[in-house]
């Protein structure tokens, strides 16, 4: 029988493992601990003998339902759920890292990320951030300590599309750990493994989720890494399948140790909203592609940020790479037009700094999620004072046609 497709294998995904009384979705099982008649076997779960569950912290049936739903959908090995994206990366980063060690990040990089990773540097972790759209510029930073090479798929606000493929290709060349946030682009777009990634981060509060009830993260091991060779794995855990050994410190370091756990309700509304994802996102695309062309074309409208259109610099590259190319667009107004008035003008628009929402949102940049940076550090990543970024949903296309239009048509 053929492989059945996307949304089929994530809509299904909970039936496969026979959930409780027939139900159709895995239930929700808040209990924080779990018994066992015969305390050999309790004993055997700590230490990872027996498959099964003994304390909350570290997996929970309804999470784990959610985990392997996205281990499907990135056709990796497996995943391990977190109660953040950001807790996700910060779990991935000081489970594998060490002060001394090296780091290099896309220097186009979503504000929070960028904040952590500065982090980072205050505990002896070197980081260099480098224009990602070039592979060539990643390869000039590589030193002898360097262990994580750190991309997203598509920029936030500025929509720049990393060179995915020479970064892949260079980190195999040089045995370096590829690590790709797939957040901008969800796995119904786009699959880092194709291209080389060992570890992939997804932001379930965004385009997976969906709905903007739930916070959410996940980091999956596509099985590309050869993790034997990683110098930064605990003796202990250095045993049994070397292809486990990466999630596996992860989710001793990063949920025994850090606890930052997701939660069971959060999993399963947020497993439950995925179902939906390659219908909301192929709406979402296209509403994108309408708005940002027509934004394109106005006199209002200083410069467009999307690589749906042929004037992105990486459009090619997204074209290759993409099933579609996401739901965020950005845009720089004309001098003298106010960007706080222009966006309140908007009566579909939601101003909120969320992304990959149901409903259409928009945030000006530089005023909010971008101000803690100051203005030179903004400059470098191309944000000016007027920027708007919108994170589309999937209301009806001629409503947000009409709305955008009669904002425009002001000045």
């Amino acid at each position: 029988m053929p492989s059945k497709g996307f949304t089929t294998r994530n809509l299904h995904s909970d039936r496969e493992d026979q959930p409780e009384h027939g139900a159709l979705h895995k239930p929700v099982h808040p209990s924080v601990a779990f018994g066992y008649a015969d305390a050999r076997e309790l004993a055997e779960v700590f230490q990872g003998k027996r498959k099964g569950y003994a304390y909350a912290r570290q997996g929970n049936p309804t999470v784990v339902a959610l985990q392997k739903r996205i281990t499907d959908m990135e056709e990796g090995v497996g995943s391990i759920a977190f109660s953040t994206g950001m807790a996700a990366i910060a779990a991935l980063t000081l489970t594998l890292l060490k002060a001394g060690d090296h780091l290099i990040s896309s220097a186009h990089l979503f504000g929070n990320t960028n904040s952590y990773f500065r982090t980072l540097e205050r505990l002896g972790i070197e980081v260099d951030f480098v224009d990602a759209t070039s592979a060539v510029a990643v390869a000039e930073k590589i030193r002898g300590n360097t262990r994580l090479v750190f991309v997203e798929t598509i920029a936030n606000p500025v929509t720049q599309v990393a060179d995915l493929e020479g970064i892949g290709e260079l980190c195999r060349q040089r045995g370096l750990l590829y690590v790709v946030d797939n957040t901008m682009t969800s796995p119904h777009l786009f699959l880092p493994k194709s291209v080389g990634a060992g570890l992939v981060v997804n932001s379930l509060t965004k385009c997976i989720g969906g709905h903007g009830n739930a916070l959410g993260g996940t980091v999956t091991d596509t099985g590309n890494f050869d993790w034997s060779a990683y110098p930064n794995i605990f003796d202990i855990y250095r045993k049994g399948d070397a292809g486990e050994w990466g999630l596996l410190q992860i989710r001793k370091k990063g949920l025994r140790d850090m606890g930052a756990s997701l939660a069971p309700e959060a999993a399963h509304t947020l497993a439950t909203g995925s179902e939906s994802l390659s219908l909301r996102m192929d709406q979402a695309c296209a509403n994108a592609m309408a708005l940002a062309r027509l934004c394109a074309d106005h006199r209002a409208v200083a410069r467009v940020y999307y690589p749906g259109l042929p004037e992105h610099p990486q459009h090619q590259r997204a074209r290759k790479l993409f099933r579609s190319f996401g739901a965020l667009f950005s845009i720089d107004l004309k001098s003298g037009i106010d960007c706080f008035d222009f966006l309140s003008s908007l009566s579909i628009v939601v101003s909120s700094s969320n992304l990959g929402d149901t409903r259409s949102l928009g945030i000006p940049v530089a005023h909010t999620i971008y101000f803690e940076m100051g203005p030179q550090r903004r400059k470098s990543m191309g944000v000016s004072d007027s920027m708007l970024r919108f994170s589309i949903g999937i209301e009806d296309q001629a409503d947000l046609v009409a709305d955008f239009s009669q904002a425009l048509d002001r000045y």
